[in-house]
């Protein structure tokens, strides 16, 4: 991992040196076969992603989202290694950091929730690679405000629950073993946050259909999820009736930290772009690098992916030492990571001129991947918000 300084930062132990050392040699020695032809279409990009999960399993990285009773390398789930992967495959690859993300995205409301039955059944697959994962939350009128959800669970008269409505922007829709899926079991709460529900389907439960792609900027597995008289046992509930918006709120905190990593291994990319066309570039007789301005907007970008790292690795550290909620620190990193690593690509295309925007140039790529990160797990409007309330709450 170049620029690896940060590493002696006193937020690791050795124990995340070795693993980002484990992580790095594996996105230079096994990603670039891995990552042949994974934007070609989205059949080739599901093709990519299932493949990836698979060999990350194989070699042992997904240790990082479970616990250790099921396979996991730490007791409990530990943010800072989460964050140390997906900065350095998103430096190698988005769809490399998705494909890691999304295992630990959509296992942890049962790391979190789950009965020892319902971990011991899934949370080994996840760790092997075995069994993908898919965190269903979203819906066409249910983004930012996840109290407005409007798919229901009904029990019916043999003591399941009946799943209808509409779940959409869903990562790994499609693709996934089984999702975790949020419902309302109430149809008038007190507050509508407390009348949801989280449950576990498996991707062959009848009434369930996947089948539904959804094509963006930068391809991936993401698709819409359509539930019919969607059956489930009462087994495949997390926690009890109402505990569901806690838990979507619990897993956002745990992995939107993560999100900003990602964020900083794409500016860090940018940034490795920039330095090597400002040396290799000439105009006017002279290297791009030889001029002030060049040198000026380079360490612009360098401050401000030392200030992401900087909230970034705090609030990891803050969660998996303190042991307690980090929503402000997991805000404040995911959203300046997320707009910092924006304006540093950005800062890159420029720099690149024309061929900045030459689709398969590492730079349009970027841009391309970084666009979506201000949105998911938290648009940086509302995390503007959360931070604010956050403010008023501390102070007289």
């Amino acid at each position: 991992m170049s620029d690896a300084g940060f590493l002696e930062w006193p937020f690791f132990d050795d124990g995340h040196r070795a693993f980002a050392a484990e992580v790095e040699d594996f996105a230079a020695r096994a990603l670039p076969a891995l990552l042949e032809g994974g934007e070609r279409d989205l059949d080739a990009t599901y093709r990519t992603v299932a493949a990836l999960v698979r060999e990350f399993g194989q070699a042992g990285l997904l240790r990082a989202c479970v616990p250790a009773a099921y396979g996991g390398a730490r007791e409990r789930v530990d943010v800072r290694s989460l964050c140390l992967a997906r900065e350095t495959l998103a430096r190698a690859s988005g769809l490399a950091d998705f494909a890691f993300a999304m295992q630990g995205l959509g296992s942890a409301p049962i790391t979190l929730f789950g009965t020892d039955a319902q971990k011991r059944e899934l949370l080994p697959g996840v760790c092997a690679g075995a069994r993908i994962a898919a965190f269903a939350l979203s819906e066409p009128e249910a983004g930012s405000d996840v109290a407005a959800i409007s798919t229901t669970a009904m029990p019916d008269a043999e003591g399941r629950w009946r799943l209808d409505g509409v779940k959409t922007w869903i990562s790994n829709g499609g693709l996934a073993d089984f999702y975790v899926v949020f419902a309302r079991t109430d149809a008038a709460p007190e507050k509508p946050s407390r009348g949801l529900a989280a449950f576990i389907v498996d991707a062959a439960t009848p009434g369930l259909d996947a089948s539904e792609r959804i094509d963006v900027s930068a391809p991936h597995p993401l698709g819409t999820l359509r539930l019919a008289d969607c059956r489930v046992g009462a087994d495949r509930m997390l926690g009890t009736p109402g505990d569901g918006f806690r838990i979507a709120m619990a897993t956002l905190d745990l992995f939107r930290t993560t999100v900003g990593a990602a964020a900083l291994g794409f500016a860090r990319r940018a940034l490795d772009e920039s330095v090597g066309r400002a040396r290799g570039r000439r105009l006017f007789g002279r290297t791009l690098a030889d001029f002030q301005l060049t040198q000026a907007k380079l360490g612009e970008m360098a401050l401000a992916i030392d200030a992401s790292a900087l909230l970034v690795y705090r609030a990891a550290w803050t969660r998996d030492t303190c042991k307690r909620r980090v929503t402000r620190e997991a805000s404040m990193a995911k959203l300046f990571a997320t707009e910092s690593a924006q304006q540093v690509i950005d800062a890159a295309v420029q720099l690149f001129g024309g061929l900045g925007v030459v689709r398969g140039v590492a730079v349009e790529r970027l841009y391309r991947e970084i666009r979506a990160l201000r949105i998911y797990e938290g648009a940086s409007e509302v995390l503007k918000l959360i931070i604010g309330a956050q403010a008023l709450g501390e102070r007289p």
